[in-house]
C-alpha cells in the first residue's frame, strides 16, 4: 500500500511521535506508541519525560522493551516504581499526554476493552481497563492508536470501557473528568480528528494509497470531513525511517517484510 520503501507502521510512527511536544510529560504504552516515543526524543522532543503505566520514571532505554514492565525499561531511569506512581502523577495532573490503544472506538473516542457481544454473555471478554480509564479522564489530551477494521468502528461501543466525549459536547465537563479528551486517532488507513463543535471523529488525511471508499467500507459509523478534498499523510523522510528501523531492530512492533502488520 505504502510501497516498499515506507511501511504503514512507520507512517503510524512518524504521525504519533509529532504529536509529542518538547518537554511534556508523556504516558507511554507498548507498541507503536513506545517507538514514537523515542523517536521523539531522538529528534524533536529530547527533554520530553515518558512514564509507563508499570511505574518507570524517565526511562532512557538503550534496548526496545516488549512491554511497559520489560527490564530494559529500567536502564537509566530515574525512578522505578509501580502502578500507583505512575496513576498518582494522572490524578495530581502532571501527565501532560497518554496514548491508547482499543478494541473498540466510536465517533466519539470512547474506547471499548471489557467485552465483545453483551456484558453477561460476551463473545470474547477482554482485558480491561487498566489505565486506559484514568489516562483519558485525566491526562491533557489522549492520541488513540488503532487498526481500522469496521468490527474495531462500530456505531455503538459493546461496553464503555474508557470516555472519549461520551455523547457529545459538554459531556465531559458533566462527568468532572479533567482532561480535553481525545486529540487525534492513528489508524492504518488515516489520521483522524474531533470536530470542535460536535465532538465527532472526522478525517484529516488518508495515508498514501487509501481511498475514502475503503475507510467507509470499515467504519461503522459516518465521518465527518468527507465531503471535501481530503490531504494525504506525510510521509517520514529517509533518515527518520531509518531511524525508526533502528529503534525497533529486531522487529519487535514493526514488520517491515509485511506492510506494516505487526
Amino acid at each position: 500500500m505504502t510501497g516498499a520503501q515506507v511501511t504503514t507502521d512507520e507512517i503510524m510512527v512518524y504521525a504519533a511521535s509529532k504529536m509529542i511536544n518538547d518537554g511534556e510529560v508523556a504516558l507511554i504504552g507498548t507498541g507503536l506508541p513506545m517507538i514514537a516515543a523515542y523517536l521523539a526524543k531522538a529528534t524533536h522532543a529530547p527533554n520530553t519525560v515518558l512514564i509507563f503505566e508499570s511505574g518507570v520514571i524517565d526511562a532512557r532505554s538503550r534496548h526496545m522493551a516488549t512491554g511497559v514492565g520489560d527490564f530494559p525499561l529500567v536502564s537509566g531511569a530515574v525512578k522505578t516504581g509501580g502502578l500507583f506512581d505512575s496513576l498518582s502523577l494522572l490524578q495530581g495532573g502532571k501527565i501532560d499526554l497518554g496514548f491508547l490503544g482499543t478494541a473498540e472506538v466510536d465517533t466519539y473516542g470512547n474506547i471499548n476493552s471489557t467485552v465483545i457481544g453483551p456484558y453477561h454473555q460476551p463473545k470474547v471478554r477482554l482485558p480491561g481497563s487498566g489505565g486506559a480509564n484514568d489516562i483519558a479522564s485525566l491526562a491533557g489530551r489522549v492520541i488513540i492508536i488503532a487498526k481500522h477494521q469496521k468490527r474495531k468502528f462500530p456505531a455503538k461501543l459493546s461496553y464503555l470501557t474508557t470516555p472519549g466525549f461520551i455523547d457529545g459536547p459538554g459531556a465531559r465537563e458533566r462527568y468532572g473528568l479533567r482532561g480535553k479528551g481525545p486529540q487525534k486517532l492513528i489508524s492504518d488507513l488515516g489520521i483522524f480528528g474531533f470536530d470542535e463543535e460536535t465532538k465527532r471523529m472526522r478525517i484529516e488525511s488518508l495515508h498514501p494509497g487509501v481511498t475514502l471508499e475503503m475507510v467507509k467500507e470499515n467504519t461503522g459509523f459516518e465521518l465527518l470531513g468527507a465531503d471535501g478534498d481530503i490531504p494525504t499523510t506525510e510521509i517520514p523522510p529517509a533518515e527518520i525511517v531509518r531511524l525508526i528501523r533502528e529503534l525497533d531492530k529486531d522487529k519487535i512492533y514493526i514488520n517491515k517484510d509485511k506492510g506494516g502488520d505487526s
